[in-house]
């Protein structure tokens, strides 16, 4: 059988990951303010999530017959996710709105991977996407109750 749209989709994920992970380091390192103390030890257990992920993703790639992106090039020239220089002068509200944004368009591509694995009968793929939309929605929950908001998922 053959995976090529989920494959397709795997490694779009493998340059997603990639780049979030760093964009949420963005957030780590340059954050400051009253949360401080709240939010830096947060954004590690944010990263190491997506890391989980990103190694999940890479290898269930690999085991559908796929090869992962695996360079800084190739994750910058497939991302979808924004890349720019940080600040220390971005308020911790706006890092926060950037890594909601991030986050839902993460859970865009699961929900595109679930419709495409289930498309090609892949269900231990489906599965995977069906798993990580749900923990990145109640992380969006999360952030979003965070900054006064309602989650909008």
């Amino acid at each position: 059988m053959s995976y090529e749209k989920t494959q397709g989709i795997l490694n779009q994920l493998v340059a997603d990951l990639s780049q979030f992970s760093t964009v949420i380091h963005q957030a780590h390192w340059y954050m400051r303010g009253a949360e401080f103390l709240n939010l830096h030890p947060k954004m590690d257990e944010y990263m190491d999530g997506i890391n989980e992920q990103l190694d999940e993703v890479a290898e269930r790639l690999i085991t559908i017959g796929g090869a992962p992106y695996s360079t800084l090039k190739e994750f910058a020239d497939n991302t979808k996710i924004e890349d720019k220089p940080a600040s220390y002068d971005t308020p911790m509200t706006e890092r926060l709105e950037t890594l909601v944004a991030g986050y839902r368009y993460l859970v865009s591509v699961y929900a595109a991977g679930i419709d495409v694995a289930g498309e090609e009968g892949d269900n231990v793929t489906e599965d995977l996407f069906i798993d990580f939309k749900g923990q990145t929605e109640k992380i969006i929950w999360m952030l979003t109750a965070t900054l006064g908001q309602k989650p909008g998922i």
